[in-house]
């Protein structure tokens, strides 16, 4: 016997669960699936867990920077098997909490592998499923490798559960996770190492605050190399060899860890789009600007399923599944709205940006206004011990709006929230400085960065 549906939901992460409740508001007959503990790559797998462990790399840091001022470090040290029970304390109740959450609202809640099997129904482990709907939302997986012994890297899922920190590790990649990663485990005593086969690592990130970033990486025991391919992984007897090429010559590094950091693509290989008709590609399902399949309109998309202008950022996705969502209810064509959003490295200090890079600026014929400042010696920054930190905020002359900025240094991460907002609404930089801030704040610092 077949259950018909009015909305399956593929995927129970952030975005899934989104669309689901607002659907099953209307009344509707709604069903998520997933083969994955409920909760998703954010809450249980990605950002959440790693900005827990990160605050045990921020204490170490944080009390480095203070040596000599008031604070005696001596002894300080991170207990990754305790700093990992504390990130269990939050990831753990997650799945049952986010179920019975969906339950509640009356969403029937499945569990295992979902594959198309024709235009409108869905097998999940056998069973049938028809639908007048289908959302994907499965989120995405680390890119596949081809370089021998590919199969001995761990992905990052792997290294937010590990039961104990190695000694050495190697990060294979130059993006968020392999910079993230290193920072977090340099500060808990490991000797890292970032190989990233391009010259310029966080390439959507200002270059100028990348390598005030790299540079303070360096001094806190992450060693990038640049244009640096992987030629061979292989077993050794106390850990891994990984011969590297760096021009036209190999080197071997020793490492007891190897983790895939080099990017991933849309998680739906097992899905059987093509027995439904569904155009799909690595970036995602092909959609139309308002998320929904162009070649099978049942179907709709978002997050790191659909293939969109959105960043690979879980708010994007949260956002474009509440818009497909209201689009399935009122039969509209609504297209996200990505203008404003922020994204951030969370390495020690963090790294943040939103809006357009200074090239990107210039390449739309913008007469721009590059406002930087080093305000490693500001208050904000002599407070905590002098860390590492910078802005670069770029005004469109002509209308005196802030269209892109970019931050390096601690708590910069809720300043860029405010910018944007200034980028979102086009508000220009009289009126941003107009705002009386609470004083001695990060946020306070705004009007001198403007």
């Amino acid at each position: 016997m077949t259950t018909k549906l009015d909305l399956l939901v593929i995927g129970a992460g952030m975005a899934g669960v989104a669309a689901a409740d607002k659907c099953a508001a209307q009344g509707w007959q709604v069903a998520i699936v997933d083969a994955l503990p409920y909760g998703g790559t954010c809450a249980l797998r990605g950002c959440d867990p790693k900005k827990i462990l990160r605050r045990g790399a921020e204490i170490i840091d944080s009390a480095r920077l203070m040596s000599g001022k008031g604070i005696d470090e001596g002894g300080l040290s991170i207990s990754w098997p305790h700093l990992m029970e504390h990130k269990h304390g939050f990831t753990d109740p997650v799945p049952r909490s986010m179920e019975d959450g969906l339950a509640s609202h009356g969403v029937t809640t499945l569990h295992g592998r979902a594959r198309f099997t024709g235009a409108q129904r869905v097998e999940i482990d056998g069973v049938p499923y028809d639908a007048d709907r289908f959302l994907v939302a499965t989120g995405a997986r680390p890119r596949p490798l081809d370089f021998p012994g590919h199969e001995l890297l761990v992905d990052s899922s792997d290294f937010l559960s590990l039961k104990a920190l190695p000694d050495r590790i190697l990060f294979v990649g130059g993006g968020f996770i392999s910079f993230e990663f290193a920072h977090i485990a340099a500060r808990a005593g490991s000797s890292t190492v970032v190989v990233d086969r391009g010259e310029r690592p966080l390439k959507s990130f200002d270059p100028d605050l990348v390598d005030l970033l790299v540079e303070r990486g360096r001094d806190v025991g992450v060693d990038l190399r640049r244009a640096t391919s992987i030629v061979e992984v292989r077993p050794s007897d106390d850990g891994y060899q990984v011969v590297v090429e760096h021009d036209g010559g190999q080197e071997t590094i020793e490492t007891d860890l190897v983790v895939h950091g080099a990017g991933r693509v849309a998680e739906l290989g097992g899905l059987g789009l093509e027995n439904a008709g569904v155009e799909w590609g690595e970036r995602g399902i092909v959609v139309a600007d308002h998320l929904q399949s162009t070649t099978n309109p049942a179907v709709w998309a978002a997050g790191d399923a659909a293939d969109t202008h959105g960043l690979p950022l879980t708010p994007v996705a949260v956002s474009e599944a509440k818009v497909a969502a209201s689009n399935m209810i009122k039969e509209t064509t609504t297209v996200p709205d990505y203008s404003g959003t922020p994204t951030a490295v969370f390495t020690i200090p963090e790294l943040v940006r939103v809006g357009l890079l200074e090239q990107e600026a210039h390449d739309q014929g913008i007469d721009v206004a590059v406002r930087y400042h080093d305000t490693s010696d500001w208050y904000s920054s002599y407070r905590v011990g002098g860390a590492t930190s910078a802005a670069k905020i770029l005004v469109d002359r002509a209308t005196d709006q802030v269209v892109g900025a970019h931050l390096l240094g601690p708590e910069y991460a809720e300043l860029v929230n405010t910018l944007g907002v200034a980028v979102k609404l086009g508000l220009t930089t009289r009126q941003l400085k107009s705002a009386t801030a609470a004083y001695p704040t990060v946020g306070s610092d705004l009007g001198s960065l403007l």
